[in-house]
């Protein structure tokens, strides 16, 4: 049973937040806090799994609650605010500081039903998280002469915002369009590209309906959008389109792989990381079959082993790859002709 401390100045989203996790099997309210010091004096007592944290609190902001908690007291948080809606930088602030999740409250754009399905899912994945300690160092990498490899599709879930940015600050500017979906609300995916653009000798970029891709470039699923691959005459561009949640996710990274497999025949490589569930799985498998090179991140270095463990499982996954490593892995499988015959090495 996962035990949860909820911590909100508001008793009507305490309320809210008390009813929906209630409804699980597997997941309870252990106690209520309405301000930090408060939220302080119950994880001692209570000893939580999970805390669901506030942003906008008296006393004491919940950043800065999170960032001295995490000092002091490292713990599972899904940090659950109206202000992450009007400042994507400030949510994805908490994925910095420490945050296993963000989720939103509910409000025109974003429904009750919606949280439903995002909250359970965030504490599971908060529950389910373990501490890595600071992200690793990768080294820069360089490649010296493409393959046929057109595409990079990559999909993370708990833990990978800190992966895919290990990744992608190690690569040079000459690679293949990489196309990326991270399980993330729509509010926080275009601050998550920014900060990576800022970093990264590639240009990361949340990507839109319609466009093309080249090379050098990321695109970043938006939050709320399903993003797939298609041809489009003799180029390669996205479709950016609401659609139904695909394993329980929208975007899915088993969508994104899925047309990956169907439109580049092999000319692929597809990285799946950290992440609860089996979301990618399938769609790797389908990659493999279809000839790419595909690689799943090791349990030592996941903050979640569910959505590789899946993969490996199926038999999808061509190598199994520590996260430092996997820029160097990506980019020999980039330089290589020919992908899908290997056999997986951990």
């Amino acid at each position: 049973m996962i035990r949860v401390l909820l911590v909100d100045d508001s008793p009507l989203t305490r309320r809210t937040f008390a009813q929906i996790l209630g409804a699980t099997q597997d997941i309870t309210v252990v106690g209520e806090a309405e301000d930090a010091f408060a939220a302080r004096d119950r994880i001692a007592l209570l000893r939580p799994d999970v805390l669901l944290l506030d942003v906008e609190m008296p006393k004491m902001d919940g950043l800065t609650f999170l960032r001295r908690l995490m000092q002091h007291y490292p713990m599972p948080v899904v940090v659950c605010s109206t202000l992450t809606v009007r400042g994507g930088a400030v949510a994805f602030e908490a994925y910095e500081a420490g945050a296993a999740e963000v989720v939103c409250k509910p409000n025109g754009d974003y429904t009750r039903a919606q949280l439903e399905l995002d909250l359970v899912q965030a504490v599971r994945g908060a529950a389910a998280m373990r501490r890595l300690g600071s992200a690793p160092t990768s080294s820069l990498v360089e490649l010296r002469e493409r393959g046929d490899v057109g595409v990079v599709a990559v999909g993370a879930s708990t833990g990978g915002t800190r992966a895919i940015e290990a990744i992608l600050r190690a690569l040079p500017s000459n690679v293949p369009p990489i196309l990326i979906v991270q399980h993330m609300p729509a509010y926080i995916t275009g601050a998550f590209a920014t900060r990576l653009r800022s970093l990264c000798r590639i240009d990361v970029v949340e990507a839109m309906d319609g466009q093309p891709l080249r090379d050098g470039q990321a695109l970043i699923a938006p939050g709320g959008r399903q993003m797939t691959l298609e041809r489009n005459g003799g180029g390669l561009r996205v479709r950016v389109r609401e659609g139904a949640r695909v394993m329980g996710h929208c975007p899915s990274v088993d969508a994104l792989f899925h047309s990956v497999a169907r439109t580049q025949l092999g000319r692929a490589a597809g990285v799946l990381l950290t992440g609860m569930g089996q979301d990618g799985a399938e769609g790797l498998f389908a990659m493999r079959e279809a000839g790419a090179h595909t690689i799943a991140q090791d349990e030592a270095s996941s903050a979640v082993f569910g959505m590789p463990r899946a993969a490996i499982e199926l038999g999808a996954v061509t190598e199994v790859v520590a996260l430092s490593d996997i820029a160097q892995h990506l980019v020999t499988a980039l330089q290589c002709e020919s992908h899908g015959a290997r056999a997986v090495r951990r």
